[in-house]
């Protein structure tokens, strides 16, 4: 059932705007010929400003928090003008990208939620329960300092103090480049919200797969969010001389690190909805003439359930163990990074299924679909509930410059990601999200 009284024009020039602003975003780079946009950067910066002037567009009020997110704030409805100590649904993606990234991943869903907002405060639209927040988060892909989830997890209170002293690659510290920007390490704990607060946490967002455009749909309700667990891995045998060495002699480290990253792709591939990857690999001393003494490499391992991804690494270890024991090589493994597994919220996922419905006429229930990747959504879990939205991404490309998203597509998706705001409204909500 449609609650939203908006005519397909404005919807349409809304999604236009979306577009046109994905475009000159993009542009907003370190890089002259590709993009790259990073937590505490000029870009940053200049990515905030444009942000912030096209939410005071619509009606926000706005500010950039003590962790660097970029913020709007508004009351829809009647009594808008008064003090406003209402807790907030929050809307939000974040605003960094990957080096060399698409122009989607992120940005297209704060660009839709500040469209969501215009549709929602134009005069007789709607009169709504609680605030309705836009956070443009930042660092959610950890591209400078190697840690996911900086800016939302500022938001959720779990800000950790040993993040302090991460670096990046010219050797910065987290601190520093704090201070750098102009923010008060001292205040981060400020950006924190309490959970009585908020209504809960939804979030719009390109799938960062193929299962959206296989089944020719244009938009799907997101049920959980993976749980990833990340390794740093170093296989150890013997640098010796490439030619002097006979077979029976070698202790190759890198056949040996080769033969376990295809046991992550035979071992993982048998599972249901359990993902490993291989991202880095690297062979040392890395001379053309000499057998491999060293190996270092990644794993990505995540799961639509930690307790399966958990049982899976404990199965790779076992493998890797095997592998070592036959070639007379020597492993170990650090881990970086575990994050648990979150399920959306049973009410908001079903908000979020009425809003498509109501969005596209279909008459069915529509798709429902995990996401392997990780979103923003896994932090603010800690403090609310969450709710997600994917919209199709053709061919699933993400993390690129081919990344792609149709207007048309785009359009539904503002509808729906409206639509599920104004079900939400008529639910009796609980201060805090939790129901």
């Amino acid at each position: 059932m449609s609650r939203l009284g908006i005519d397909d024009e404005r919807i349409a020039s809304a999604a236009r705007r979306v577009m046109a602003r994905c475009d000159e975003l993009a542009k907003v780079s370190a890089k002259p010929d590709a993009i790259e946009r990073v937590y505490l950067s000029r870009e940053h910066a200049h990515a905030n400003r444009l942000v912030a002037a096209w939410m005071r567009e619509t009606g926000m009020s706005t500010w950039q928090d003590a962790a660097g997110n970029q913020i709007g704030r508004i009351r829809i409805g009647p009594g808008s003008a008064e003090p406003d100590d209402a807790p907030a649904l929050i809307l939000g993606s974040h605003l960094d990208t990957v080096s060399d990234g698409g122009r989607y991943d992120g940005m297209l869903g704060v660009l839709m939620a500040i469209e969501v907002v215009r549709l929602l405060a134009a005069p007789g639209a709607a009169t709504l329960p609680f605030a309705i927040e836009v956070i443009a988060f930042w660092d959610e892909e950890g591209t400078r300092f190697g840690k996911a989830l900086l800016g939302s997890s500022a938001v959720a209170g779990t800000w950790q103090d040993d993040w302090w002293s991460l670096t990046d690659a010219e050797g910065t510290t987290l601190r520093e480049a704090f201070v750098d920007f102009g923010l008060d390490p001292a205040q981060v704990g400020d950006a924190a919200r309490r959970p009585g607060e908020i209504v809960g946490y939804l979030e719009a967002h390109i799938e960062q797969g193929p299962q959206l455009d296989r089944s020719r749909e244009a938009l799907a309700v997101v049920s959980s969010i993976a749980g990833a667990r990340r390794f740093e891995l170093v296989v150890e045998g013997e640098a010796r001389h490439a030619g002097g060495t006979p077979y029976d002699a070698r202790r190759d480290a890198l056949l040996g690190a080769g033969e376990a990253a295809l046991a992550v792709e035979r071992v993982c591939r048998a599972q249901h909805h359990i993902i490993g990857t291989v991202g880095r690999f690297e062979a040392f001393p890395g001379g053309i003439n000499v057998v491999p003494g060293e190996v270092r490499f990644t794993l990505d391992l995540r799961g639509e359930l930690d307790p399966a991804r958990d049982e899976v690494w404990e199965r790779l270890a076992c493998e890797f163990d095997a592998i070592a024991g036959r070639r007379g090589l020597r492993w170990s493994a650090r881990e970086i990074h575990d994050a648990a597994a979150v399920r959306c919220a049973p009410l908001l996922q079903d908000v979020v299924g009425a809003g498509i419905q109501a969005a596209t006429g279909a008459r069915t229930d529509p798709i429902r679909l995990f996401s392997p990747a990780g979103h923003d959504g896994m932090a603010m879990s800690a403090i609310a509930d969450v709710g997600m939205l994917f919209l199709r991404n053709a061919d699933g490309i993400s993390h690129h410059p081919a990344e792609s998203v149709q207007r048309g597509d785009v359009a539904r998706g503002i509808r729906a990601l409206a639509e599920s705001v104004l079900h939400l409204a008529a639910e009796p909500v609980r201060v805090g999200g939790r129901r």
